[in-house]
């Protein structure tokens, strides 16, 4: 196949259930061979672009589609395969249960010689830092994969493809920043080779920007508001500064967080002051002869909510019988840990992809039982004179969710509701104080809640519709906000600022600042250091 011409032509699409348009008015042509770095805020239809461009978007569910979205002259609808896709959420992209079968699902869609296949199975997990040589084993099972390894799989998948156009939505936002550099080199060097068209949408803009042609900048709601080289619209100058007012991240640009006022959720943007950098911490790790790194740090308050000794953690339970009834039990991701979580603070776990920072998230948070060792809270977390285990997992959901609240990596794990209000309502009407029994928020209380948090997070002009149609950055701040909603005393979060633009990025980061100074603590497990360092956070790294 050669390289793919697109072609929009007054192209718009509206969503169902939406009154306004996510694109309007399109008119791109993009030439075979050329790389597209696609951005613009959060919301401004990125996604929507590369679904249409990708054939997948269908009119008879209720949305309206303007104009024509063509692949060399011919409707996307009518060449499906022609364009690989990487979506936002890799989680939605795993078919299969074996990850070669996996990335080799596309290429026997598209008819490619069985004796070719495997060859570009293997080249294209290699190309991405899954190969035998990272021991993925080709029947490796693909739900033992860590979120960041199941994105390389999915871009993986679409590799081995080799269609005439690539479309990547966020391809590096879960990774670990050396997994970043050979993803995206990984990237080029097949695009180059195939000689295919690649639009990539990306918010941080600094890891494509030197090897792309093209950057286009999309206005939410309508088309194109920037086309040029990046060179060009990145320089120092009016347009730069438009961009980076307009929430694209502009390299070199990092926003101060903005802080909700007192007393309303308004933002309010705080004084800018010097850049903090992060302090780190080696998560206690013991040496082979079982000493605790003495490497400690000091906190607002002092006060100890959840303390970990000599954990070791599991993705998977370890059962009464498991070697009996299921073969060898599952070998921890992590063991040996020594971390204390303590009122007032900020914490950020960090370290590669698949070293196991969101198991030990869902450990600490009670989600699932530690593999060994021992996680205790202490009356400060469970309330004094309060009967409950030392271990949060043992503890009841009431109880447990009262108490500490979590942002999981995937944000649709967490909707409940059928619109984005009564999401953010559900929590406070059924949170209870966990020292009296009795409902926190009246049912009026609960929607000012509501409300406010739907101002702050700039969500009130979707407040009526299903959570699982929003973008993916409005699903993240629609996450953190079910969290944020109840007020416990610690939040455990997943990736926070996945998907996120500069202003969007400075609210969020704003408002769990604000948490951490009221007293609650924060714990999150990201590969953004503008975040870890905005909040003061000690940094816990795992290898």
């Amino acid at each position: 196949m050669t390289a793919a011409t697109v072609t929009a032509q007054g192209w718009g699409w509206r969503h169902a259930g939406r009154d306004r348009a996510a694109v309007a008015g399109l008119d791109l042509t993009i030439p075979p061979g050329q790389r597209v770095l696609l951005a613009g805020p959060s919301g401004a239809g990125k996604s929507t672009l590369l679904h249409g461009l990708a054939g997948v978007l269908d009119p008879a569910d209720d949305s309206e589609e303007t104009g024509r979205l063509l692949l060399d002259g011919v409707p996307t609808r009518e060449l499906r395969g022609h364009a690989g896709l990487v979506q936002q959420d890799p989680e939605t992209q795993v078919i299969l249960s074996r990850v070669g079968d996996d990335v080799a699902f596309g290429a026997e869609n598209l008819r490619v010689p069985p004796d070719e296949i495997w060859d570009r199975v293997r080249h294209a997990l290699a190309a991405v830092g899954l190969g035998e040589d990272e021991g993925i084993a080709l029947w490796r099972d693909t739900s033992r994969l860590s979120g960041g390894q199941k994105q390389r799989m999915a871009l993986a998948g679409v590799l081995a493809m080799r269609p005439p156009l690539v479309l990547l939505d966020e391809p590096t936002a879960n990774l670990d920043p050396a997994g970043v550099l050979e993803v995206r080199d990984a990237v080029l060097a097949v695009v180059e080779a195939i000689g295919a068209t690649l639009v990539v949408v990306e918010h941080r803009l600094g890891t494509w920007a030197r090897h792309v042609d093209r950057l286009l900048v999309l206005e939410p709601g309508g088309g194109i508001s920037h086309d040029g080289t990046p060179a060009a619209l990145l320089a120092p100058g009016p347009v730069r500064e438009e961009l980076a007012a307009a929430g694209v991240w502009v390299p070199g640009v990092v926003p101060e967080p903005v802080t909700p006022a007192p007393g309303g959720p308004r933002p309010a943007a705080e004084p800018s002051g010097p850049a903090r950098s992060p302090r780190r911490d080696p998560a206690g790790h013991r040496d082979p002869a079982g000493h605790r790194d003495p490497a400690g740090h000091r906190d607002p308050t002092g006060t100890a909510l959840l303390s970990a000794r000599d954990l070791a953690v599991s993705r998977h339970a370890v059962r009464p019988g498991w070697r009996r009834r299921l073969g060898p039990p599952p070998v921890p991701v992590q063991h040996g840990l020594d971390v204390t979580v303590e009122a007032g603070e900020a914490v950020v776990v960090t370290g590669p992809n698949g070293v196991g920072k969101s198991t030990l998230l869902l450990t600490l948070a009670g989600l699932i039982p530690a593999h060994a060792g021992t996680l205790t809270a202490t009356a400060a977390l469970k309330g004094h004179g309060v009967r409950l285990p030392d271990d949060p997992h043992r503890w009841p959901a009431r109880d447990l969710v009262s108490r500490i609240g979590t942002v999981f990596q995937e944000p649709e794990h967490q909707f409940v509701a059928a619109t984005v209000r009564e999401e953010l309502a559900f929590g406070p009407r059924h949170a209870r104080d966990h020292r009296t029994g009795t409902l926190r928020w009246s049912a009026a209380q609960a929607r000012g809640r509501a409300d406010e948090l739907l101002e702050a997070m700039g969500l009130t002009g979707l407040a009526e519709v299903n959570p699982f149609t929003l973008s993916g950055g409005e699903k993240r701040r629609l996450s953190v906000a079910t969290v944020l909603a109840t007020g416990p005393d610690v939040v455990f979060l997943d990736e926070p600022t996945f998907g996120q633009d500069a202003n969007t990025w400075a609210v969020l980061t704003g408002m769990l600042r604000r948490l951490v100074t009221e007293g609650s603590s924060v714990v999150a497990v990201t590969h953004d250091q503008d975040f870890a360092a905005a909040l003061d956070a000690r940094v816990v790294e795992l290898t």
